[in-house]
């Protein structure tokens, strides 16, 4: 099985939790933040091992129970299509296309990470903004919206609070922003 799981997703495409023994919490903060950087790559389906839980404390896999609380939680946010059981340490998890973070509802139980509105459009490119505004358009077309000046600004605004936490934090982060703002583009065509 391990043979054909590498074939299959290959080390681009797994991330292994049992690595360095995480508490419940690391875990949970290096898998959301690698299943975001997953699906502005386009990544399709990727492969999360959680182990089975049978070195922990009373036998209670820890960290499986809170990957996939924290599954559920990014499909409701737009991150996630799909995930199910791969085997008693795995989750097999789909990538929701990157236009589904637009389309996911806000939820006020789970704050978001970036607040629309804070994040500033300052600093970018004459590329990026432009990328950005027909991203919005598009957005707003989609949902039967008519824009004009300021729904657009608040659309682009919502779209870059969104997308920035899936951003790898680099010194190249405007061209990941530029590849994910094309794939969003495609996935609205």
């Amino acid at each position: 099985m391990r043979a054909f799981d590498e074939l299959r997703f290959g080390p681009q495409r797994t991330l292994n939790l049992r690595e360095g023994l995480p508490t419940a919490a690391e875990a949970t903060r290096r898998c959301e933040v690698w299943l975001r950087e997953q699906q502005i790559r386009g990544t399709g389906e990727v492969l999360v091992i959680t182990g089975r839980g049978s070195h922990s404390p009373g036998g209670i896999a820890v960290i499986r129970g809170a990957i996939e609380k924290l599954l559920f939680s990014l499909h409701r946010r737009g991150v996630v299509s799909a995930h199910r059981e791969h085997n008693p340490g795995a989750f097999a998890v789909e990538l929701a296309p990157v236009r589904a973070l637009m389309e996911a509802p806000a939820r006020l139980r789970e704050s978001p990470k970036s607040v629309p509105g804070t994040v500033s459009l300052h600093g970018l490119s004459t590329e990026t903004t432009d990328l950005l505004r027909q991203v919005a358009e598009r957005s707003l077309a989609a949902l039967g919206v008519q824009p004009d000046d300021a729904r657009i600004g608040d659309e682009m605004h919502r779209f870059l609070g969104r997308i920035v936490p899936g951003l790898p934090a680099d010194n190249r982060m405007e061209e990941h922003l530029q590849r994910a703002l094309r794939a969003a583009l495609a996935d609205y065509d």
